[in-house]
């Protein structure tokens, strides 16, 4: 392990985890803990920034933690905590918030999608500060390394100048997060869209086998591929997607007998959907051996302990360059 080199990450508790989760964060996340000091928390701050519905947030984060678990999460290798439990959070928050520019704020492409989608005056101080508030996450812990995918990297480099305004205006405090690229390729939802649960296109960690099954069939494929006959387009086809990550080294055979017409979509699907049934079968046994909630309590209340006693040291660094009482 680099101990000199530290990963900081999360995930908001706004729902069950997907397969879009699972393929391209947790697997990451699995690798990391084997090779960095890490430290993986629930962003619940962060998931009211564009939903203030609580009504089922206790029960999304202990549905998610689970799932973290049951893929391999160790708490013995890495750090779980819950963000609102850290109060150092929102005060390092609200100190970054002086030096951070109104402009950097508003050009997080978080920011400019959502604003499109949402009437004015629904839009919230806390959307806009969400990359401030992103960055203490991340600088409260000394991380130095920050796993994202390609569109969050415009996120990350706000950070980076933040913290660089904040080094220059005071004292060098933080590092500089680097990015650290996921190494799997990312898994679109049902429709070729995003996988996101706002489009209904997922297939769910938790979610019965057989209802998963019965997603398969139906997603979409070659558009342009209309009979058995026909020869395939497997770049342009989400199933084929699918296959190339659940058996990459069957991906190719089947790509062969997809150009060649040798195999049609529904035999696809059906190869696809025994493969994702029986994944989610076995990885719901995984879960099952965690979900008493005193467990899960115990080890959010055990990292959460370390996370306050890092925080807390680096918010004494934080104020004396500040040159606080």
């Amino acid at each position: 392990m680099s101990k000199n080199r530290r990963v900081v990450s999360a995930m908001r508790p706004t729902g069950c985890l997907h397969l879009g989760h699972y393929y391209g964060v947790l697997l990451d996340w699995l690798k990391l803990q084997e090779e960095f000091d890490c430290w993986f928390f629930v962003a619940d701050w962060h998931a009211l920034t564009d939903n203030l519905d609580t009504t089922n947030l206790e029960h999304y984060v202990d549905e998610m933690v689970i799932d973290w678990l049951a893929s391999g999460v160790d708490p013995d290798k890495a750090v779980i905590f819950v963000q609102s439990a850290v109060p150092s959070h929102a005060e390092l928050h609200l100190l970054l918030s002086m030096v951070t520019p109104l402009a950097w704020a508003e050009r997080c492409p978080t920011f400019k999608d959502k604003v499109n989608n949402i009437k004015k005056e629904n839009i919230s101080y806390g959307l806009l500060g969400y990359p401030v508030l992103q960055t203490s996450d991340i600088v409260l812990y000394k991380g130095t390394d920050v796993p994202v995918g390609e569109d969050q990297l415009p996120h990350l480099e706000i950070s980076r100048e933040v913290v660089r305004r904040f080094n220059f205006l005071f004292a060098p405090v933080f590092p500089e997060p680097k990015p650290i690229l996921s190494s799997i390729p990312r898994l679109l939802g049902l429709d070729g869209r995003k996988m996101s649960k706002s489009y209904d296109n997922c297939i769910y960690l938790s979610e019965a086998p057989r209802e998963a099954r019965k997603k398969v069939m139906g997603m979409f494929t070659d558009p342009k591929r209309l009979y058995r006959k026909d020869k395939g387009r497997p770049h342009v086809c989400n199933v084929f997607s699918y296959h190339s990550i659940f058996e990459p080294v069957n991906s190719k055979e089947i790509e062969k007998q997809c150009l060649e017409a040798g195999r049609g979509c529904k035999d696809c699907k059906n190869e696809l959907g025994d493969i994702i049934q029986k994944f989610l079968t076995e990885f719901q046994k995984k879960r099952d051996g965690f979900k008493d909630k005193s467990l899960i309590r115990d080890i959010l209340k055990k990292g959460t302990e370390k996370a306050r006693i890092e925080a807390e040291h680096t918010m004494r660094e934080v104020k004396k360059a500040i040159r606080f009482i």
